[in-house]
Parts: C-alpha cells; structure tokens; sequence
C-alpha cells in the first residue's frame, strides 16, 4: 500500500470528503476514524448497504478488490471496516472517476471471463488472485493489460484511503495520537532511523 505519493492536497481534500461522508446515514460498517462517538451512539445503522452509484453485481466486485487489498488475518481487515461502503459513496461523488471506475470493472469481469470463464465475483479466491498480481506487482506484469493496471491502482488507493481513515484501520495503525503519553515518546528504532528492516508492501 505503500508509495501512492498521493499530494498534501488530494490528502486535503480526501479528509474534507471523509468528513462529509461521516454524516451519511446509510453505511452499516465503515466509521469516520475522525468521527463523534456519542453522534454514532445516537445512529441507526441500516441492517444491509444499498449502494449509491455502483450496481448490486459492480459492488459485489468492489468487496472482493478491497478485501483482497487488504484482507482480514490477525487483525481487521477492509472488510470489517467496510471499506467497499466509502469507495462507493466516494465515486458516486466524484464524477471524474465515476467513468475509469465502472469501465475498470466491466474491463475485469472481461478479463476473467476471458482467462477463466467467469466474471471477477464468480471465482474462487486463488483465481482471483492470479487475476489481479499481474495488475499489482511490477514483476508481473504483462502486456495488454495496461487498463487493469490502472484500475487496480486506483482501487488500490480508495481501499488504502477508506481504511486508514475509517475507525478500524486508523487503530491499525497504532497512531501515537490515540494514546497518552507524559512526554513525547522517541522512535524505537534507534538502529535503523530508515526503517529498512520493515517488511515491503503486500502489494
């Protein structure tokens, strides 16, 4: 997830819109990491999401990407953050990336059925995954698949951006912000000030 060099400003306006979508009603899952605790106390969530720009079968797929961008294993994942939630209301927002992302979709159920005979959604995990290291990984990569390699990294960023700024993944992060200190604590890294000896990015 790491070295999307996404500017001061996109980060700027990222937050402004995570704190507009804080005040939707209708997510189930995904919490504004910024958000009010006793104004959600006070919130009926609704029992299911109902997308607000994707199809039924276009959200289906968002899920899954974003669940296999950052899954659930020790810890939570984007899908108990409901991350694919924020992506949809993001995009129905953004009317810029509404087109790369609805046609990023259609190019992907294309590939699959092509490469496997099945749209995206409809296949087991490991296919999905063969499917989508090409578009990830620079090692991978092969031609004619410049158009997924895009998609998936902007899907790769929505994901990154709803978790980190959802409730469940900022505690992820273990931000020095959310504990209390007597002073100001230094890095424990002392023997490595450049973090080399930290593992690289999943993807």
């Amino acid at each position: 997830m790491a070295g999307q060099d996404i500017q001061r400003r996109e980060i700027l306006r990222i937050m402004a819109m995570g704190a507009v979508a804080s005040q939707f009603p209708g997510f189930t899952k995904w919490v504004f990491a910024c958000g009010h605790s006793a104004a959600d106390m006070q919130q009926i969530k609704p029992a299911t999401y109902k997308p607000l720009f994707f199809s039924d079968a276009e959200f289906a797929v968002v899920e899954r990407m974003t669940d296999l961008i950052i899954p659930s294993d020790a810890t939570p994942g984007a899908r108990e953050a409901g991350v694919a939630e924020f992506v949809d209301f993001m995009i129905a927002h953004d009317r810029e990336r509404q087109y790369k992302f609805r046609t990023g979709i259609t190019w992907l159920n294309a590939h699959s059925e092509r490469l496997l005979g099945h749209p995206f959604a409809e296949l087991s995990q490991e296919q999905q995954i063969t499917i989508l290291e090409p578009l990830a990984y620079k090692a991978k990569h092969r031609e004619g698949e410049e158009d997924g390699r895009e998609f998936f990294g902007i899907m790769r960023e929505m994901t990154a951006t709803g978790f980190y700024s959802s409730e469940i993944g900022y505690k992820e992060l273990e931000n020095p912000a959310l504990q209390y200190y007597h002073k100001s604590p230094a890095c424990p890294h002392t023997d490595d000030p450049e973090h080399k000896h930290l593992p690289p990015p999943k993807w």
